[in-house]
């Protein structure tokens, strides 16, 4: 990823409070909370928006509606109950081998 977009990416997070500047020579951002406490939800909520799969329209099928809320409201949950903690420490069933985050 280049510079330019990350710094991009790093502008929201900071103004919504996840990350934090630091200043000086060794200066760059770092989490403003402990990682156990930031979700995946809270990240994408700010730099994507709201959670949804679809709009879901008022008009729609009754049934093709609730599937939609149901899918959009599973998805917020895992979303909402996974931290960066997690995913720092992910280990993937059955495999020695742990996603790697780059940034």
């Amino acid at each position: 990823m280049s510079e330019h977009y990350l710094e991009q990416l790093i502008s929201p997070l900071r103004n919504a409070g996840l990350v934090k500047s630091i200043r000086g020579a060794y200066g760059g951002y770092i989490l403003a909370k402990e990682a156990k406490t930031i979700t995946a939800g809270d990240i994408i909520r700010v730099l994507e928006g709201p959670i949804s799969p679809v709009e879901v329209l008022e008009d729609e099928e009754p049934a093709k509606r609730d599937l939609w809320i149901r899918i959009r409201d599973a998805v917020k949950d895992v979303l909402d109950h996974t931290t960066l903690d997690d995913l720092a420490n992910y280990e993937g069933e059955g495999s020695q081998d742990s996603y790697m985050f780059y940034i």
